[in-house]
């Protein structure tokens, strides 16, 4: 549990975050872009929150990429309206409309999410580092 909790506390906030940008923002540079990088972070702490943290970080940013791309793509076959999904939360939560707007903003949160992932494991080795040297 002690793995996980950082990434619970880091869910729960960012879920607000894109909470309030849901109702917030509208027909902005924020609803669009800053919503598909924010999500995959969200996607990441939640998948890190499940698995307790104990992977590499890398292929599950990958993997998380490949995921929001194809549900980019099922988006783009039309799968809500294939299916006669009418329920407008799930309309939104699967969603309704391709756009490649939206691949370029998933691949920059998971290019951020790594480039974290790299800071962090920099400053823990420093940190682990300076200890084993009895700074």
């Amino acid at each position: 549990m002690k793995r996980r909790l950082p990434y619970i506390i880091i869910f729960v906030l960012l879920v607000g975050v894109e909470v309030l940008i849901a109702l917030t923002q509208h027909g902005n540079f924020i609803r669009y872009y800053g919503g598909d990088v924010i999500v995959m972070w969200v996607l990441y702490c939640l998948v890190q929150a499940v698995l307790g943290g104990r992977n590499n970080h890398y292929l599950v940013n990958l993997c998380l990429l490949a995921f929001a791309f194809a549900v980019e793509f099922v988006q783009k076959w039309g799968f809500a309206d294939k299916f006669g999904i009418e329920s407008p939360f799930l309309r939104t939560l699967i969603g309704t409309s391709f756009a490649v707007e939206d691949l370029w903003s998933y691949l920059a949160g998971t290019a951020i999410a790594c480039a974290g992932v790299f800071v962090y494991g920099l400053i823990r080795r420093n940190s682990e580092i300076n200890s084993a040297r009895g700074k």
